[in-house]
């Protein structure tokens, strides 16, 4: 076993969508696993579904854009001797609107969620993933790569999260930390079914990709041994 594979994965976002699903692949997989998310309910039903699947799975509930909350986490995990073999970041947010009718407010809640909270994470456990050899893997998505109309403050987050990942693949690549962003077209999650709701469309769970999906991908990227890395993963509906 490697240093990574016997160090546990941190994944935000863990008690819904492709954060639960990617625990639960881990779980299976034999990871340790640290999940953090701001629903107490909804993280400890993934704690519980991690369990079931034979797994081990601590939880943190809190709200990445409390930086004491944050601060806390990142010095409990920074001293952690195994280190951090995998750090997913899947939490997010997504509301839609005209930049004319957008509140600049709104923009600032995607940018704390979205880009600043990854951000922060991950600076703060550069030496804890260094130690194992991790592995960073930004939830990213479609709206990184093409910004429609009304998804404008959302895909500027996005947009942002990607150049982070960009920069710092090529700053840690000779430190042993890799850096993947995951691309997700619409996949079948309770932020999928919100966005549905903001468009006034009805949701179809079938039509889209299913997020157990995306996280056996994701769980065979952490899997990848070194030098080998994939840089940039694009998932789509057909």
């Amino acid at each position: 076993m490697s240093v990574a594979s016997a160090a546990p994965v941190v994944i935000t976002g863990g008690s819904s969508g492709i954060g639960r699903a990617l625990a639960v692949e881990l779980a299976h997989r034999g990871r340790a696993l640290i999940l953090v998310a701001r629903n107490e309910a909804r993280l400890s039903a993934t704690g519980r579904a991690v369990a079931e699947a034979g797994g081990r799975a601590e939880t943190r509930t809190l709200d990445l854009t409390d930086d004491a909350a944050l601060d806390a986490l990142t010095g409990e995990l920074a001293t952690a001797s195994a280190g951090v073999g995998g750090l997913v970041h899947s939490a997010g947010m997504v509301a839609l609107g005209t930049v004319a009718d957008t509140d600049v407010a709104v923009l600032d809640a995607h940018y704390a969620l979205n880009l600043r909270a990854p951000y922060r994470l991950t600076r703060a456990l550069l030496p804890a993933l260094e130690r194992a050899g991790g592995h960073v893997v930004f939830i990213n998505s479609g709206a990184g790569l093409h910004a429609n109309a009304e998804w404008g403050a959302y895909a500027a987050s996005k947009f942002a999260l990607r150049a982070v990942a960009d920069s710092l693949r090529q700053e840690v690549a000779g430190r042993g930390v890799r850096v993947t962003s995951v691309f997700p077209g619409r996949t079948a999650t309770p932020m999928q079914r919100d966005v549905h709701r903001q468009e006034g469309r009805h949701y179809r769970a079938d039509a889209f990709v299913r997020p157990q999906d995306v996280a056996r991908e994701i769980a065979g990227l952490l899997e990848l041994e070194p030098p080998s890395v994939v840089t940039d993963l694009v998932i789509r509906p057909v």
